[in-house]
């Protein structure tokens, strides 16, 4: 009797013991992503053209920016890529404050924020930017920032410092990758050749370094970046960022710090170089070639910068 009492309570233990294990927690399996909740945001926009200020939906914005911005003919998910980048840069911008001088989120005017041209936008650049309504690129959960410029010469910054300059804060998804934009951009933008003469040399020294060049009589490339960017010029005796010293004497004159020969040649500093723009980010000739190859625009944008998601801010 008592044998059968013992077997009975160890059947029972085995019974609850394997309902236990049986009926244990297990891993929760993740939940479904959920759809953005957030509105459509409306935001202030000073006019530079009439000194006003208007109230404008973001999607309504990034059409003219979109328009000003790329070639309005280009491939749709260059345009679409460029509305991704955009609409990344003017929340990033508002959420570090917008145009302070102005008290507005957004600006018109270059100088304060982007380029923005309602005159050119036409049903391409609308669908463009209907494709990726509310799509930013996030790098662990923050806004990136959106840096692009037109052509890379063949290969895009490998640091923000490197092409701008840039160091107030870590930006580890710049990468410098290859720019495929090369083999179809316009030629001038394969070569160039700038001069100018020293005394513009010699007041953007001074404006970019605070240091007098007086006596200029030698120029070389005193330091390159791993893309092969200038990052500091040597002018007579005096060291200074090539990226700054590209600002002062005019972005679009200087057109990169990518740069093949540096000379004085009779009373003017002569540059040759390639590419066109700082080169961090995303090269639009890039974007177009990556278009042209059926890229979608997500897949762009996570081209030209390193472990970034793509996500829908809001509905």
């Amino acid at each position: 009797m008592c044998k059968r009492v013992v077997i009975f309570v160890v059947m029972l233990s085995l019974i609850l013991l394997n309902g236990i294990a049986c009926t244990s927690p297990q891993k929760k399996p993740a939940p479904p992503q959920q759809q953005p909740t957030k509105e459509e945001p409306t935001i202030s926009l000073y006019v530079a053209e009439t000194g006003n200020t208007k109230e404008i939906k973001m999607e309504s914005y990034l059409e003219g920016v979109v328009a000003a911005e790329m070639d309005v003919n280009w491939p749709l998910e260059a345009l679409a890529a460029q509305a991704i980048i955009a609409r990344t840069f003017t929340l990033e911008k508002i959420q570090e404050g917008g145009v302070k001088e102005r008290g507005t989120d957004a600006s018109t005017d270059i100088n304060e924020f982007q380029a923005y041209d309602r005159e050119r936008i036409n049903d391409q650049v609308k669908k463009a930017v209907q494709m990726t309504r509310g799509e930013v690129a996030k790098y662990q959960g923050k806004f990136i920032k959106a840096w692009f410029f037109a052509d890379g010469g063949g290969k895009t910054s490998a640091s923000a410092e490197e092409g701008l300059g840039f160091n107030r804060v870590p930006t580890p998804y710049i990468k410098s990758v290859d720019d495929p934009g090369i083999n179809i951009t316009v030629e001038e933008n394969k070569s160039w050749q700038v001069s100018f003469p020293l005394n513009e040399v010699q007041n953007a020294i001074q404006q970019v370094s605070g240091k007098a060049a007086t006596n200029i009589s030698s120029v070389s490339i005193a330091e390159k970046g791993p893309s092969g960017r200038a990052t500091k010029i040597k002018v007579g005796d005096v060291v200074v960022s090539a990226p700054a010293l590209r600002l002062a004497l005019g972005s679009d004159k200087m057109r990169s710090a990518l740069l093949t020969g540096i000379s004085i040649q009779g009373g003017n500093l002569v540059i040759q170089g390639k590419g066109y723009g700082h080169g961090v980010g995303m090269s639009q000739w890039g974007a177009r070639a990556l278009a042209e190859q059926g890229k979608s625009p997500e897949d762009i944008v996570r081209y030209f910068f390193k472990d970034v998601e793509i996500v829908k801010e809001y509905k």
